[in-house]
């Protein structure tokens, strides 16, 4: 759209603006949409917005020097939806250079031990024959739930991912992951 089209809701058929009748003089009811005269000690206009305004994160934000050329052979390294192939972090939101990025991970997950509902069955079982059933109730069942979080910073951009935590170890096996990921950065 390079015209104005007129407002099809004033009153005025001209579309000038202003009452209706009286013809549209400069300054006198006129509105100007955006930010007009530098004033309040900037003496510098406005600049004029981008013409491609894009809605992906870190937007806006000047690249970095560095060598973007595709990476050769497989990824060194995943973790979630983060990949490091050659001297790159390869996420969802867009590729990282791999060069001083800052890694992080948070543990949320929690290990619950509790006694198995078998190990109470066969407790009053053998309690009743023969008084040692009370040994089943030494049987601990231990399950893990939750996540834990990884977190990549470079270049501008951030991205997190979670990765579901499937026993007691895995964030011990994550940190080993990150630390080496720690040592490609550098």
């Amino acid at each position: 759209m390079s015209e104005q089209q007129p407002n099809p809701y004033t009153s005025d058929p001209a579309g000038q603006g202003g009452q209706p009748g009286t013809p549209a003089t400069p300054g006198q009811g006129d509105y100007k949409w955006g930010p007009g005269e530098a004033s309040y000690g900037y003496p510098q206009p406005y600049p004029a917005p981008p013409a491609y305004q894009p809605t992906i994160g870190g937007a806006g934000i000047p690249a970095p020097a560095y060598n973007a050329a595709a990476p050769v052979g497989g990824a060194a390294l995943s973790l979630g939806d983060i990949s490091i192939a050659g001297d790159q972090i390869i996420t969802p939101s867009g590729n990282m250079p791999l060069r001083g990025a800052m890694w992080n991970a948070t543990d949320f997950s929690r290990t619950e031990e509790k006694i198995p509902p078998h190990a109470i069955v066969l407790a009053i079982i053998f309690f009743l024959f023969c008084l040692l059933g009370l040994l089943f109730l030494l049987m601990k069942q231990k399950t893990t739930t939750g996540y834990i979080q990884v977190t990549v910073t470079s270049g501008g951009r951030h991205h997190s991912t979670m990765i579901p935590a499937v026993d007691a170890y895995t964030y011990q096996w994550v940190m080993s992951q990150l630390n080496y990921a720690r040592s490609l950065s550098i």
